[in-house]
């Protein structure tokens, strides 16, 4: 039973990765795994054995969410932006007891207060930064482009660990969103198709992402784990001010023109349900 609520939460944390403005790291935190994954990240090759006991379920959660519904959710967030959205808003605000009791563990004092300014600040100003996407990249399979992939797949692996900060907004700032999700989309198809020539295509784009993303996690869940070790209080603190922006930011990126008294009923409800959710999870 805990293998299938460790799966659901990868799945949740896949999802949260693919929407813009939505951190996977928030939803770690949200459902009290945040500090389990960070540990196992950085103790792979230590205790090997236990690590991989632990990730895979959460691993496996994560590709079944991006690849089995990415066009779910592309559909979901064109068609119903307000209700998808605040479906995650739930699933973020289920989870900031977890995050409190944490912070309330540790001395904070000023410097507390600074972090968890400064981190509300970031993904405020972020969202305020990035109201707009940039221009769209255009991939070709040039090394120079390898090498830009590469580069994209590390960004985007770092704002996806650390709470409240979007890899997918990072990217769409940079104009590599649509390219990853549409190539991600294209590789599902291929991969129902049979179509070899085409899985070999979406391979040269997302290989080398994939391996800038693996190794942006180890990077930053080292940098997370010293910070957690040697300041506490006020990385809690941080933390809990980049998920408390979260929903703010995602609300700030929303286009309300044409939402109707049922679609914001809908949303209320789902959001709800995503609090349940997570309350849950997070107490499990």
């Amino acid at each position: 039973m805990k293998i299938i609520a460790d799966i659901l939460r990868g799945m949740v944390i896949g999802l949260a990765n693919i929407i813009p403005g939505v951190s996977g790291g928030t939803m770690m935190v949200s459902m009290g795994i945040y500090d389990t994954i960070i540990n196992c990240v950085n103790t792979l090759f230590k205790d090997f054995k236990r690590c991989v006991r632990i990730l895979w379920p959460y691993a496996l959660g994560m590709v079944l969410g991006i690849l089995g519904l990415a066009k779910l959710i592309s559909y979901l967030l064109e068609n119903f932006t307000l209700q998808t959205n605040l479906t995650f808003i739930g699933l973020i605000f289920g989870g900031l007891p977890v995050i409190v009791m944490k912070t309330r563990s540790y001395k904070k004092g000023t410097p507390g207060i600074i972090a968890f300014v400064a981190a509300f600040a970031l993904v405020v100003g972020l969202q305020i930064i990035g109201g707009g996407s940039g221009r769209e990249a255009v991939i070709t399979l040039s090394p120079v482009q390898l090498v830009i992939l590469f580069l994209m797949g590390m960004i985007a692996s770092a704002t996806m660990v650390i709470p409240g900060v979007s890899g997918s907004m990072m990217l769409m700032l940079l104009g590599y969103y649509n390219p990853i999700v549409g190539t991600v989309s294209r590789m599902v198809d291929a991969l129902l198709a049979f179509n070899f020539g085409e899985i070999l295509s979406c391979c040269g784009v997302l290989v080398p992402f994939g391996i800038g993303v693996v190794l942006g996690i180890f990077a930053i869940a080292k940098l997370i784990e010293v910070l957690l070790k040697k300041f506490p209080g006020p990385t809690y603190c941080a933390i809990l001010g980049l998920v408390v922006a979260s929903p703010m930011a995602i609300l700030m990126g929303l286009d309300y023109a044409g939402v109707t008294v049922m679609a914001w009923v809908v949303g209320i409800v789902l959001f709800a349900v995503g609090f349940g959710v997570a309350y849950k999870l997070g107490g499990e």
